[in-house]
Protein backbone atom coordinates (compact mmCIF):
# COMPACT_ATOMS: atom_id res chain seq x y z
CA UNK A 1 0.00 0.00 0.00
CA UNK A 2 1.63 3.17 -1.00
CA UNK A 3 0.47 6.13 1.27
CA UNK A 4 1.32 10.17 0.78
CA UNK A 5 -0.21 12.87 2.44
CA UNK A 6 0.03 16.02 1.12
CA UNK A 7 -1.81 19.14 2.43
CA UNK A 8 -4.54 18.04 3.81
CA UNK A 9 -5.06 14.66 1.83
CA UNK A 10 -4.39 11.25 2.70
CA UNK A 11 -3.82 9.43 -0.66
CA UNK A 12 -3.72 5.82 -0.43
CA UNK A 13 -2.94 3.34 -3.64
CA UNK A 14 -3.01 -0.15 -4.20
CA UNK A 15 0.26 -0.52 -5.15
CA UNK A 16 0.53 -3.73 -7.37
CA UNK A 17 0.31 -2.96 -11.11
CA UNK A 18 1.67 -6.01 -11.96
CA UNK A 19 -1.63 -8.51 -10.32
CA UNK A 20 -4.03 -5.73 -10.86
CA UNK A 21 -3.65 -4.61 -7.08
CA UNK A 22 -4.87 -7.86 -5.60
CA UNK A 23 -4.99 -7.50 -2.00
CA UNK A 24 -3.00 -9.56 -0.04
CA UNK A 25 -3.83 -9.51 3.66
CA UNK A 26 -0.48 -7.62 4.67
CA UNK A 27 -2.30 -4.98 2.17
CA UNK A 28 -5.19 -5.19 3.72
CA UNK A 29 -3.57 -4.89 6.99
CA UNK A 30 -1.90 -2.06 5.68
CA UNK A 31 -5.11 -0.21 4.47
CA UNK A 32 -6.46 -0.29 8.06
CA UNK A 33 -3.79 1.52 9.62
CA UNK A 34 -3.44 4.08 7.87
CA UNK A 35 -7.27 4.88 8.01
CA UNK A 36 -7.20 3.99 11.76
CA UNK A 37 -4.66 6.67 12.17
CA UNK A 38 -6.53 9.24 9.90
CA UNK A 39 -7.75 12.32 12.32
CA UNK A 40 -10.13 15.50 11.30
CA UNK A 41 -6.99 17.84 13.03
CA UNK A 42 -4.69 16.26 10.49
CA UNK A 43 -6.63 15.25 7.31
CA UNK A 44 -9.52 16.75 5.94
CA UNK A 45 -9.95 13.65 3.18
CA UNK A 46 -8.77 10.61 2.01
CA UNK A 47 -8.51 9.29 -1.57
CA UNK A 48 -7.99 5.39 -2.08
CA UNK A 49 -6.81 4.43 -5.56
CA UNK A 50 -5.09 2.32 -7.75
CA UNK A 51 -1.52 1.96 -9.24
CA UNK A 52 -1.89 1.32 -13.19
CA UNK A 53 -5.19 0.53 -15.05
CA UNK A 54 -6.94 -1.58 -12.19
CA UNK A 55 -8.26 -0.16 -9.22
CA UNK A 56 -8.33 -3.70 -7.09
CA UNK A 57 -8.46 -7.10 -8.55
CA UNK A 58 -9.71 -8.43 -5.15
CA UNK A 59 -8.05 -10.89 -2.91
CA UNK A 60 -4.93 -12.37 -3.90
CA UNK A 61 -5.53 -15.66 -5.39
CA UNK A 62 -2.05 -16.98 -4.84
CA UNK A 63 -2.63 -16.35 -1.01
CA UNK A 64 -6.67 -17.49 -1.33
CA UNK A 65 -5.08 -20.98 -2.75
CA UNK A 66 -2.90 -21.27 0.92
CA UNK A 67 -6.12 -22.91 3.26
CA UNK A 68 -6.75 -22.54 6.43
CA UNK A 69 -6.70 -25.17 9.11
CA UNK A 70 -10.58 -24.87 10.14
CA UNK A 71 -13.09 -22.81 9.82
CA UNK A 72 -11.99 -21.12 12.79
CA UNK A 73 -8.55 -20.59 11.56
CA UNK A 74 -10.57 -18.31 8.66
CA UNK A 75 -12.59 -16.82 10.26
CA UNK A 76 -9.75 -15.19 12.67
CA UNK A 77 -7.99 -14.43 9.19
CA UNK A 78 -10.54 -12.92 7.82
CA UNK A 79 -11.76 -11.06 10.96
CA UNK A 80 -8.09 -9.72 11.41
CA UNK A 81 -7.21 -8.38 7.78
CA UNK A 82 -10.31 -7.55 5.82
CA UNK A 83 -12.54 -7.19 8.53
CA UNK A 84 -10.41 -4.34 10.38
CA UNK A 85 -10.62 -2.59 6.71
CA UNK A 86 -14.62 -2.47 7.10
CA UNK A 87 -14.68 -1.72 10.42
CA UNK A 88 -11.58 1.28 9.78
CA UNK A 89 -13.44 3.08 6.75
CA UNK A 90 -17.12 3.35 8.57
CA UNK A 91 -15.64 4.52 11.56
CA UNK A 92 -13.64 6.65 9.88
CA UNK A 93 -14.07 10.92 11.39
CA UNK A 94 -12.80 11.79 7.91
CA UNK A 95 -14.08 11.14 4.55
CA UNK A 96 -13.29 8.44 2.30
CA UNK A 97 -13.64 8.58 -1.54
CA UNK A 98 -12.85 5.98 -4.24
CA UNK A 99 -11.34 6.93 -7.44
CA UNK A 100 -11.61 4.03 -9.56
CA UNK A 101 -9.54 4.57 -12.08
CA UNK A 102 -9.69 0.65 -13.60
CA UNK A 103 -11.82 -2.04 -13.01
CA UNK A 104 -13.06 -3.17 -8.92
CA UNK A 105 -13.37 -6.86 -9.07
CA UNK A 106 -14.70 -8.96 -5.64
CA UNK A 107 -12.93 -6.82 -2.78
CA UNK A 108 -11.89 -4.42 -4.42
CA UNK A 109 -16.01 -3.50 -5.65
CA UNK A 110 -16.61 -4.01 -1.48
CA UNK A 111 -13.97 -0.73 -0.70
CA UNK A 112 -15.52 0.90 -3.51
CA UNK A 113 -19.09 0.55 -1.85
CA UNK A 114 -17.70 1.58 1.94
CA UNK A 115 -15.97 4.59 0.71
CA UNK A 116 -17.92 7.54 1.57
CA UNK A 117 -17.61 8.79 -1.87
CA UNK A 118 -16.59 6.99 -5.15
CA UNK A 119 -16.35 8.34 -8.71
CA UNK A 120 -15.26 5.72 -11.60
CA UNK A 121 -13.45 6.32 -14.90
CA UNK A 122 -15.97 5.46 -18.12
CA UNK A 123 -14.26 2.22 -18.41
CA UNK A 124 -13.55 0.72 -14.94
CA UNK A 125 -15.99 -2.20 -15.11
CA UNK A 126 -17.16 -3.91 -11.31
CA UNK A 127 -18.26 -7.26 -10.79
CA UNK A 128 -19.18 -9.19 -7.00
CA UNK A 129 -16.58 -11.87 -8.46
CA UNK A 130 -16.71 -14.13 -5.21
CA UNK A 131 -19.25 -16.32 -6.61
CA UNK A 132 -16.52 -17.98 -8.91
CA UNK A 133 -14.21 -18.69 -6.09
CA UNK A 134 -17.50 -20.50 -4.33
CA UNK A 135 -17.05 -17.33 -1.48
CA UNK A 136 -19.71 -15.18 -0.16
CA UNK A 137 -19.19 -11.27 -0.82
CA UNK A 138 -17.18 -10.19 1.91
CA UNK A 139 -15.09 -7.57 2.85
CA UNK A 140 -18.86 -5.89 3.91
CA UNK A 141 -20.19 -6.77 0.26
CA UNK A 142 -23.40 -8.46 2.31
CA UNK A 143 -23.34 -5.27 4.79
CA UNK A 144 -23.01 -2.47 2.39
CA UNK A 145 -24.78 -3.09 -0.88
CA UNK A 146 -28.01 -3.77 0.26
CA UNK A 147 -28.08 -0.58 1.63
CA UNK A 148 -26.46 1.23 -1.40
CA UNK A 149 -27.96 -0.39 -4.80
CA UNK A 150 -30.62 -2.52 -3.21
CA UNK A 151 -31.33 -5.83 -2.72
CA UNK A 152 -32.31 -7.31 -5.96
CA UNK A 153 -29.16 -6.12 -7.82
CA UNK A 154 -27.37 -6.72 -4.61
CA UNK A 155 -28.48 -10.52 -5.06
CA UNK A 156 -28.08 -10.27 -9.02
CA UNK A 157 -24.53 -9.15 -8.81
CA UNK A 158 -23.28 -11.44 -5.52
CA UNK A 159 -25.08 -14.69 -7.33
CA UNK A 160 -24.01 -14.47 -11.18
CA UNK A 161 -20.60 -12.26 -10.58
CA UNK A 162 -21.45 -10.51 -13.85
CA UNK A 163 -19.20 -7.04 -14.64
CA UNK A 164 -21.42 -4.00 -14.86
CA UNK A 165 -19.66 -0.99 -16.62
CA UNK A 166 -19.22 2.18 -14.74
CA UNK A 167 -22.10 3.95 -16.13
CA UNK A 168 -24.29 0.96 -15.16
CA UNK A 169 -22.72 1.33 -11.30
CA UNK A 170 -23.60 5.04 -11.32
CA UNK A 171 -27.27 4.57 -12.19
CA UNK A 172 -27.30 1.60 -9.11
CA UNK A 173 -25.35 4.23 -6.75
CA UNK A 174 -22.16 1.75 -6.08
CA UNK A 175 -20.35 5.29 -7.09
CA UNK A 176 -21.83 8.79 -7.33
CA UNK A 177 -20.48 9.79 -10.84
CA UNK A 178 -18.93 7.63 -13.82
CA UNK A 179 -16.18 10.64 -15.71
CA UNK A 180 -14.19 10.30 -18.87
CA UNK A 181 -10.67 8.49 -17.82
CA UNK A 182 -9.10 11.64 -18.33
CA UNK A 183 -10.96 13.70 -16.15
CA UNK A 184 -10.97 11.38 -13.31
CA UNK A 185 -7.96 13.36 -11.44
CA UNK A 186 -10.10 16.87 -12.03
CA UNK A 187 -13.25 15.29 -10.78
CA UNK A 188 -11.57 13.66 -7.84
CA UNK A 189 -9.77 17.18 -7.09
CA UNK A 190 -13.01 19.01 -7.14
CA UNK A 191 -14.57 16.94 -4.68
CA UNK A 192 -11.90 16.86 -2.12
CA UNK A 193 -11.94 20.75 -2.22
CA UNK A 194 -15.04 20.72 -1.71
CA UNK A 195 -14.59 18.68 1.34
CA UNK A 196 -11.83 20.25 2.45
CA UNK A 197 -13.73 23.69 2.81
CA UNK A 198 -16.08 22.16 5.27
CA UNK A 199 -16.04 21.44 9.19
CA UNK A 200 -14.40 17.84 8.74
CA UNK A 201 -14.86 16.62 12.18
CA UNK A 202 -18.66 17.68 12.14
CA UNK A 203 -18.69 15.22 8.56
CA UNK A 204 -17.44 12.68 10.90
CA UNK A 205 -19.96 12.85 13.13
CA UNK A 206 -22.82 13.28 10.09
CA UNK A 207 -20.95 9.62 9.37
CA UNK A 208 -21.01 8.08 12.08
CA UNK A 209 -24.67 9.01 12.73
CA UNK A 210 -25.77 7.97 9.25
CA UNK A 211 -23.84 4.49 9.78
CA UNK A 212 -24.95 4.15 13.41
CA UNK A 213 -28.41 4.56 12.39
CA UNK A 214 -28.44 1.83 9.76
CA UNK A 215 -29.53 -1.01 12.34
CA UNK A 216 -31.58 1.30 14.68
CA UNK A 217 -34.99 1.75 14.67
CA UNK A 218 -36.71 5.20 13.84
CA UNK A 219 -37.06 5.99 17.71
CA UNK A 220 -33.22 5.01 18.37
CA UNK A 221 -31.72 6.55 15.21
CA UNK A 222 -33.59 9.99 16.38
CA UNK A 223 -32.56 10.06 19.55
CA UNK A 224 -28.73 9.30 18.74
CA UNK A 225 -28.87 11.77 15.75
CA UNK A 226 -29.82 14.49 18.31
CA UNK A 227 -26.96 13.40 20.60
CA UNK A 228 -24.80 13.66 17.64
CA UNK A 229 -26.38 16.54 16.78
CA UNK A 230 -25.66 18.32 20.27
CA UNK A 231 -22.42 17.83 19.90
CA UNK A 232 -22.16 19.83 16.53
CA UNK A 233 -24.00 22.63 17.70
CA UNK A 234 -21.31 23.36 20.74
CA UNK A 235 -18.58 22.65 18.45
CA UNK A 236 -16.10 25.88 16.69
CA UNK A 237 -16.72 24.57 13.13
CA UNK A 238 -20.88 25.71 13.90
CA UNK A 239 -20.13 29.14 15.84
CA UNK A 240 -17.89 29.99 12.45
CA UNK A 241 -20.60 28.53 9.97
CA UNK A 242 -23.08 30.77 11.99
CA UNK A 243 -20.74 33.76 12.26
CA UNK A 244 -19.86 33.53 8.82
CA UNK A 245 -23.96 33.36 7.83
CA UNK A 246 -24.35 36.71 9.72
CA UNK A 247 -21.52 38.19 8.62
CA UNK A 248 -22.00 37.24 4.93
CA UNK A 249 -19.24 35.41 3.83
CA UNK A 250 -17.76 31.98 3.06
CA UNK A 251 -17.19 30.31 6.46
CA UNK A 252 -13.51 29.78 7.26
CA UNK A 253 -13.46 26.27 8.89
CA UNK A 254 -10.11 24.64 10.39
Amino acid sequence: MKTHHDDGVLRLTFDRPDTRNAITTETATDLADAIDAATPAECDAIVITGAGDAFSAGGDLEALAEFPGSSQAAYEQVTETFGRVVEAMLACPVPIVAKVNGDAIGAGLSIVALADLAVAAADARFSCAFVRLGLLPDTGGTVMLPHIIGLRATKRLAFTGEFIDADRAADLELVNEAVPADELDDRVADIVAQLARGPTATIGLMKQAIHENLGRSWDDGLDYENLLQAQARTSEAHEEGVTAFLEEREPAFE
